[in-house]
């Protein structure tokens, strides 16, 4: 057979004449315009090439040659050089994260092998310069470090660096070291090399050839075979230390580790040639007489032909002058190669066989996971069989299902028995059962530091091993049955977390802590709703919304809902608004008692917050619902306009002049209400388009802003210019005068509005000194023309000269001055100098405006003033009443020393208070108020002017505590409380008092209240007020509880209560009443109760009983109806069967499972009933007919045509037809034989297509059946 594919294809006539019907004639019955093959499967094009004739199919398997671009390389790590693993991480450890942080800083790939010996194995695979770099990183993260140091003449250090440092580089990524050379500033010439032990000798011995190399000494390079270095070296360095002994040659010969044959000697000229002379000398002796063996010795043998740090090797060449040359270790050979002379070749021979069988090897069977059980815990079970035979050594392989015990042969049989049965006895107590777990639910089962997995070893006493992420098999080890508990708990939680889901859900930071509440309270009672949900807020620190929802699918959305639903409660129930409220009258908003605040909560479902005691604010804060928020608004403000004649009245603004009453910034409007009293303002929003402005406050205020706002109103332009002008922040309340008198006047001159910024802008360092003039632009420019005459006066600077007795100074300059801050503060910024200490002199100098100069001075004579007239007196109350005058944070007695501008100065705390408690601060009969000799510990001292002092003393002795007894009935004392407290804790809050209840141990009725008496009188009569509150509460609860009862049908109760509960929730709201359904277990399931006030329970009662009635009134009627058209009547979603029931008022029901499929049953009054069936019957029989008709339709539908019919084709049209393909080719005849027709090939035959490059065992000589175009 011809394999060549040029003749194959060329055997094939290029002539289409040539084609033949199969019996060697040409086709007469294609038709001159049929298409032939060439043109439908056109061929490949021609290359440049052309087509090699020597090119046969077999060359087709020749697989391409692709070099690769990556190295492997392998080492290891005894275990005497490891760095110790502290890592006691569960599940994961230093070793497989640091590979990872390497393999990602590196792009090499790592691959580690641990075994039982402690040992390590590194591949890493990777480009070249990867593979050094990650090494490098390997040993220096696991490998034991050490450091040697080498002293370089600084000027060879730039060599040993390189351009750049890269020389260096490169130096410390061959050697896997770090190296650090001192820098130039450093007299120091020492380099020192960390690393590994065989990275360090790489690195000295080359930074010593580049130093060599630059010595301006001899220096000699000799390239010695590395076969020959170790009859140079001689056995423990003794040749070449006996050449070099006091010659001051230096010797570099590389070490075992490093395969190189450069020898460098480097010192005085003489001692180099010298010693020079004297290594090729031996190399030349040895050349000459070495000859070599090579014997086979097992690879667990060779440590010990080595020895100890190389010991062996060395002993052998000192006794017998062989050098024996061993594998690498990393390394699968065998062969011990010795070489030396010929008649010392067989001392060697017998040396290295004595240290190889020195020791004798034993393997144990036991099944790899059983291993650690051998160990036992931090080694103690393999040291307790190994301890009594130091010379064994007990290896164990990951996956390898045996021990290898190695040493002497007495002691490897005692170890290998011991270890037998320890294996026996091991495997007949315990198990093990392997589960695959997605990686992802690892951590889950593992817990929170560990404590699920923990849980369960103890629970049941075996031990689990669980992966890393890359691996999904859990493998737990233990006794059978601990075993089978574990894996069931953990099949167990497994399935559960599969079936469980993650959902997350935006709530605003803000509102985490209301949803977690107090301690925890609320988040733990959503847990308890949804046990099976847990839900993780983020960190407070992170500022994040996401909050997430783990557990089973249904109770997740479950728990998604709710929160959803709190959230939005949250969202709606913190809009907020402040009202503004004279201050005189929040006593009236609180009520007596607290009694208006608590009942305007309570009906608004808002919280309010009144400003704090001692507080300018006047602004009412009101927090809740949108709408509850605006009720409660409405009537706080109804209170205040009840009080006083508040009145709200309209005024006309057109809207286009609303933009410019406010002003920039709401400036101009804030500064006319607060001229007008403070009255409230309040402009329709813009798009509105209205010109209604409403004015709200007193009567008298409220037209005087009317009468502004029309004049502003009237006039041309009102607020058409506006210009601004600065000035300094101290300055303004000179501007402004005593009451706005000096600002009065400009503006009454000028018919300008100025305006000051606010105390909000006053904070604001680029505003705080812009000073904004609105109105004419004439008036505004006259305005701003006698602002900067003012303004100019107060910056000129003048000196003024006062006097003030010297014993009065250092109560100015006392605490570092801090009254003269205040008094600079205060006026513009003045100097004010007082003599220094130690000076006899009164002068005291003001610098500054003139006016605010004038200011200073005066402030300072009316200090003085109060310094002459100053007293101080003793105010003598018990120590333990001290902490509660103060109140929080001392806010009492600062309110106290504000107003009556004294100082007041508490004692030290007695270590021992030995005074008596008297009851609410009085002091036993017959003893004065204040003693005559007071302890030091109880008097407060109150200096100022005498009767500021004794005002302060008054206000003191009001705030001491008393205590007072309420009676309230003890059941009674849950509802003062309140839920969790709520209410008792909001009357002490409105008080200012400390109420104590009496625990339900006591079971006492007084409640005491202690507190400062005013404040105590008020709370005592808020309590009376609220226990008459909750005693006709309970009569009337009395009164609700009125009960009857009415006997009802039980198949009447579903009507009674409705579609999902609408009809008896209607009952319910219409007469005020509770009603009971009575349960399936109830002795008379007849029986519903109502509950009410009585008349309302009586009409309850009448209205379900004529609802029986009706019911009664009721017949029912079965109507055979055939199930095919059920679905028909019922319609979409019970659309069509509403209807009827609707149109007609009867219930309709269909058959159940279990019953006649074709009765349906109508329940309605007689005559409804019967009008109804025969609605259905119509609908029936219209229905009925659609199904017969379309049965009957079924039959004349068309059969299926039978196979061979789809193939019939009309006569006269011929088809698509194609010529000359290659099954009507025919192959061309052979010599001497006629041309055989060509059929359509068998694809399935291995003869017509063979596999590439081999050809069929029986192909036929006349060639297989040619496919493709003709060439």
């Amino acid at each position: 057979m011809d394999t060549t594919i040029p003749s194959t294809l060329h055997d094939i006539s290029p002539d289409p004449k040539s084609h033949s019907d199969g019996n060697g004639l040409g086709n007469p019955s294609v038709p001159p315009s049929a298409m032939t093959y060439d043109d439908i499967f056109p061929g490949l094009p021609e290359t440049a090439i052309g087509v090699r004739t020597d090119c046969t199919i077999g060359k087709w398997n020749n697989k391409l040659r692709v070099s690769s671009r990556n190295v492997t390389q392998v080492f290891h790590i005894p275990p005497e050089e490891r760095r110790v693993d502290s890592s006691n991480k569960f599940g994961e450890g230093d070793l497989l994260k640091t590979c990872a942080d390497i393999m990602q800083s590196t792009g090499a790939t790592i691959e580690t092998s641990y075994a039982k010996d402690q040992s390590l194995t590194f591949v890493v695979i990777g480009k070249q310069d990867s593979v050094l770099e990650a090494k490098r990183e390997i040993l220096k993260r696991f490998q034991t470090q050490s450091s040697s140091a080498v002293e370089i003449p600084k000027e060879y250090h730039g060599f040993i660096l390189g351009k750049g440092g890269v020389k260096l580089k490169e130096l410390e990524k061959q050697t896997a070291t770090k190296i650090t050379i001192p820098k130039e500033t450093e007299s120091s010439g020492r380099i020192v090399v960390t690393g590994p032990k065989e990275g360090i000798e790489k690195a000295l011995h080359e930074i010593q050839m580049i130093s060599d190399e630059r010595s301006k000494q001899a220096y000699e390079r000799l390239e010695i075979p590395k076969i020959y270095h170790p009859f140079i070296t001689g056995a423990h360095n003794e040749t070449i230390k006996s050449l070099t002994e006091g010659s001051g040659v230096k010797v570099n010969i590389p070490p075992l580790s490093v395969q190189k044959d450069e020898i460098s000697i480097a010192g005085e000229r003489d001692g180099v040639l010298k010693v020079k002379h004297a290594i090729i000398q031996i190399y030349e002796e040895m050349k000459r007489k070495c000859a070599t063996v090579s014997v086979e010795v097992r690879k667990s043998q060779h440590k010990y032909v080595i020895g100890p740090k190389g010991a062996g090797i060395a002993e052998i060449l000192a006794e017998s002058g062989v050098s024996v040359e061993m594998p690498p270790t990393d390394s699968d050979k065998e062969t011990i190669t010795l070489r030396g002379p010929q008649e010392k070749l067989g001392i060697a021979l017998t040396k290295v066989y004595e240290k190889a069988n020195s020791v004798c090897t034993a393997e144990i069977l036991a099944p790899s996971w059983i291993h650690r059980h051998i160990i036992g815990k931090k080694g103690a079970g393999i040291r307790a069989i190994t301890q009594d035979y130091p010379k064994v050594h007990v290896e164990m392989e990951d996956k390898a299902d045996k021990i290898i015990v190695e040493g002497p042969v007495e002691e490897v049989e005692r170890v290998r028995v011991a270890l037998q049965a320890n294996v026996e006895d091991l495997l007949s107590k315990l198990t093990f059962a392997d589960i695959v777990v997605d990686p992802k639910y690892h951590k889950h089962i593992i817990g929170k530091g560990g404590s699920n997995v923990n849980r369960l070893k103890e629970e049941t006493g075996v031990t689990i091993n669980i992966p890393d992420e890359r691996s999904s098999t859990i493998r737990i080890e233990g006794t059978p049955n601990g075993v089978n508990q574990a894996k069931a708990e953990l099949m167990e939680m497994v399935t559960k977390m599969e079936n469980e889901r993650e959902k997350d859900i935006l709530i605003e930071h803000r509102f985490h802590k209301n949803i977690i509440g107090a301690k925890g309270e609320k988040i733990r009672e959503i847990r308890d709703m949804f046990h099976q949900v847990q839900v993780t807020f983020p960190d407070s620190s992170e500022k994040s919304d996401v909050v997430k929802i783990r557990g089973p699918k249904q109770d997740v959305d479950a728990t998604y809902k709710y929160l959803q639903k709190l959230y939005k409660e949250l969202l709606e129930s913190s809009y907020s608004v402040k009202v503004p409220i004279y201050k005189e009258f929040h006593k009236n908003v609180i009520g007596k008692g607290g009694a208006n605040i608590r009942k305007i909560r309570e009906e608004t479902s808002t919280r309010i917050d009144l400003p704090p005691e001692g507080s300018d604010s006047d602004m009412i804060v009101i927090t809740g619902r949108k709408e509850d928020v605006e009720k409660a608004r409405d009537r706080i403000l109804k209170i205040q306009s009840e009080l006083v004649s508040i009145i709200a009245e309209d005024v006309e603004i057109p809207a286009k002049y609303h933009q410019s009453f406010i002003g920039a910034g709401g400036k101009l409007i804030q500064s006319i209400m607060e001229d007008c009293g403070g009255v409230q303002i309040k402009f329709p929003p813009s798009e509105s388009g209205s010109n209604k402005v409403l004015i709200r406050g007193p009567k008298e205020e409220v037209e005087k802003a009317k009468k502004t706002l029309i004049e502003m109103s009237n006039e041309k332009n009102l607020t058409g210019y506006t210009e601004t002008i600065r000035s300094k922040p101290e300055h303004h309340r000179f501007l402004i005068g005593r009451n706005g008198s000096n600002i009065r006047k400009i503006r009454e001159l000028t018919g300008a509005r100025i305006v000051f910024p606010s105390d909000s802008e006053a904070n604001n360092t680029k505003e705080r000194d812009i000073i904004t003039i609105v109105g004419r632009e004439d008036a505004v420019k006259k305005a701003r023309e006698e602002l900067e005459n003012r303004i100019k006066e107060l910056d000129s600077v003048v000196e003024l000269e006062m006097h003030v007795e010297p014993k009065y100074h250092r109560h100015f300059v006392a605490r570092r001055g801090e009254i003269l801050h205040e008094i600079s503060d205060q006026y513009g910024g003045v100097t004010v100098s007082f003599p220094r200490s130690g000076v006899d002199s009164d002068r005291v100098v003001l610098k500054g405006a003139k006016e605010c100069v004038e200011a200073a001075r005066h402030r300072i004579e009316e200090i003085v003033n109060d310094l002459e007239q100053q007293v101080t007196i003793d105010c003598v109350i018990p120590q333990k009443f001290h902490r509660t005058i103060m109140g929080s944070k001392g806010t009492r007695v600062q309110n106290i020393t504000t107003e009556f501008d004294v100082k007041i100065k508490f004692p030290e705390k007695s270590p021992v208070d030995t005074e008596l408690d008297h009851v609410n601060g009085q002091q036993p009969e017959g003893e004065s108020a204040i003693d005559d000799a007071p302890k030091a510990c109880d008097v407060i001292r109150i200096t100022g002017r005498q009767d500021r002092c004794e005002a302060a003393k008054n206000a003191l002795i009001a705030l001491v505590p008393i205590t007072v007894e309420v009676s309230v009935p003890y059941d009674l004392h849950r509802y003062i409380i309140g839920q969790k407290g709520k209410d008792v804790r909001e009357m002490m809050t409105t008080h200012d008092v400390n109420i104590k209840i009496p625990s339900a141990e006591q079971q006492s009725e007084a409640i005491q209240i202690s507190g400062p008496a005013a404040k105590v009188e008020a709370a005592r009569q808020a309590l009376l007020d609220r226990v008459t509150e909750l005693e006709k509460e309970r009569e009337d609860r009395v009164l609700r509880n009125f009960a009857v009862h009415v006997e009802v049908p039980p198949e009447y109760h579903s009507k009674i209560i409705g579609k999902k509960g609408a009809v008896i929730s209607k009952l319910r709201d219409d007469f005020q009443v509770n009603i009971t359904m009575p349960k399936p277990e109830d002795p008379n399931p007849q029986l519903i109760t109502i509950k009410g006030y009585e008349e309302n329970a009586n009409q309850a009662k009448e209205a379900v009983l004529k609802m029986v009635q009706d019911l009664d009134d009721l017949i029912k009627q079965d109507l055979p109806i055939d199930q095919r058209v059920h679905s028909r009547l019922i319609g979409r979603r019970g659309r069509n069967i509403r209807q009827v029931m609707d149109q007609y008022k009867v219930e309709i029901r269909f058959p159940f499972e279990g019953g006649d499929p074709d009765i349906v049953t109508i329940i309605g009054r007689e005559e409804k009933v019967q009008e109804c069936a025969d609605y259905l019957l119509n609908l029936v029989e219209e229905y009925m007919q659609d199904i017969d008709d379309n049965d009957s339709s079924q039959q004349y539908l068309r059969a299926p045509k039978q196979e061979g019919q789809y193939n019939q084709r009309n006569p006269g049209q011929p088809g698509f037809i194609v010529a000359g393909a290659p099954w009507e080719q025919q192959a061309p005849p052979h010599q001497g034989q006629q041309r055989v027709p060509v059929v359509a090939p068998n694809t399935a035959s291995n003869e017509e297509f063979p596999s590439f490059g081999k050809a069929g065992p029986n192909t036929p000589s006349g060639g297989a059946p040619h496919w493709g175009p003709r060439r």
